[in-house]
């Protein structure tokens, strides 16, 4: 079969997601036709994204989170004022048209839609008659038996709204879960394992007594600058995305800053003493896989929803602030308990999962 991928590009675990599942398609004999990939103008598409899909990629503009004047947490207001402006409006018209000319000259049998926005819109806009899967964590908050999925408030509700609309155009739903669930069949939900690559599960894990951090929101960078300058005893190794610094930073003595990059994240993920994630699915999956303790301090109420799944599957603490003393305070006393036999054990049952799911007729 012919596939197309279209993907959300903020952060890292929609990227990584799709180039596993790329992975697994090809070794049984399916193709990757091309891969289009919604971003913001503040983020640059990671090299190793690149490096890796062995595909052709196409770049567009998409709606993009806005965070608050610390930069530290997403803010839905500032979000809705910077998406809603007449220019972006002009830009989002402009990727529809795109995405649907991709469509046509590529010809895939599926597409597969990891959490993108306006392909979805772009399908029913244009009456594609192509079929479409959507693959995202985000596809639990509907399912029926979800604890989170009737979390209420304005932001639950909006969450639960953006994963709606982001289904759009979908003939089914492959809802990522950290441990197996029931699948929803009057809303086509399929409940799925984690999509690891294989390089993210490959080698032992080992404590070299370092930190790692993944800072998608840079406003923590002066505050980890400035609590390392007052304890030198603790090394903190941090992946960012910051265009206006080196790629690799030795911001202090015992802290240093790199860019992204996918197979130096995974060897340290494997080396550290612990992790301190805004709780990215895709990377609190990984450390759960190779038992690494972690402090989650979400940036917005879906990663709430990730950090309070992974605390109540005793991998970490939660957090409100970034507070790394807390979390050497921690780490000292024992904390964080192995992942459970039976995480690794469904994280490596995808394939099977996945390939069932998406090659049926």
């Amino acid at each position: 079969m012919r596939f197309l991928f279209a993907i959300q590009g903020e952060g890292r675990g929609h990227l990584t997601q799709a180039l596993s599942l790329a992975e697994m398609l090809r070794h049984h004999g399916h193709e990757v036709v091309g891969v289009l990939v919604g971003r913001s103008t503040l983020r640059t598409l990671p090299a190793f994204f690149r490096a890796k899909i062995g595909a052709p990629v196409t770049e567009f503009e998409t709606p993009q989170f806005a965070f608050d004047r610390n930069n530290r947490s997403v803010s839905m207001f500032r979000t809705l004022l910077c998406n809603a402006v007449p220019k972006r409006l002009l830009a989002f018209d402009r990727s529809m048209h795109l995405i649907r000319d991709r469509i046509e000259a590529l010809c895939p049998d599926r597409i597969i839609n990891f959490y993108e926005l306006l392909t979805g819109f772009t399908v029913r806009r244009f009456g594609i008659r192509i079929p479409m899967t959507g693959i995202a964590h985000q596809f639990l908050l509907n399912h029926l038996l979800y604890r989170h999925s009737r979390r209420k408030g304005i932001q639950g509700i909006l969450l639960r709204l953006h994963a709606h609309m982001t289904a759009w155009g979908c003939n089914d739903l492959l809802a990522l879960s950290f441990q197996p669930m029931p699948d929803d069949f009057q809303r086509h939900i399929y409940v799925v394992p984690p999509l690891l690559r294989h390089e993210a599960l490959e080698g032992k894990a080992s404590d070299e007594g370092f930190i790692l951090g993944y800072m998608v929101n840079n406003g923590f960078a002066d505050e980890l600058r400035h609590w390392c300058a007052q304890h030198p005893q603790y090394r903190f190794h941090v992946f960012w995305d910051c265009q206006g610094r080196p790629d690799l930073w030795q911001a202090e003595s015992n802290l240093t800053f790199h860019r992204l990059d996918d197979r130096l994240f995974l060897q340290l993920m494997r080396r550290c003493r612990g992790y301190i994630t805004t709780a990215g699915f895709e990377s609190v999956c990984e450390a759960m896989y190779h038992r690494k303790p972690m402090m989650l301090i979400p940036a917005h109420i879906e990663q709430r929803i990730n950090a309070a799944d992974a605390a109540a599957a005793g991998a970490g603490i939660v957090s409100e602030r970034f507070d790394p003393g807390r979390f050497t305070d921690y780490l000292g006393h024992g904390g964080g308990s192995a992942a459970a036999q039976e995480f690794r054990r469904w994280v490596e049952s995808a394939e099977t999962h996945f390939l069932e799911l998406l090659t049926r007729s």
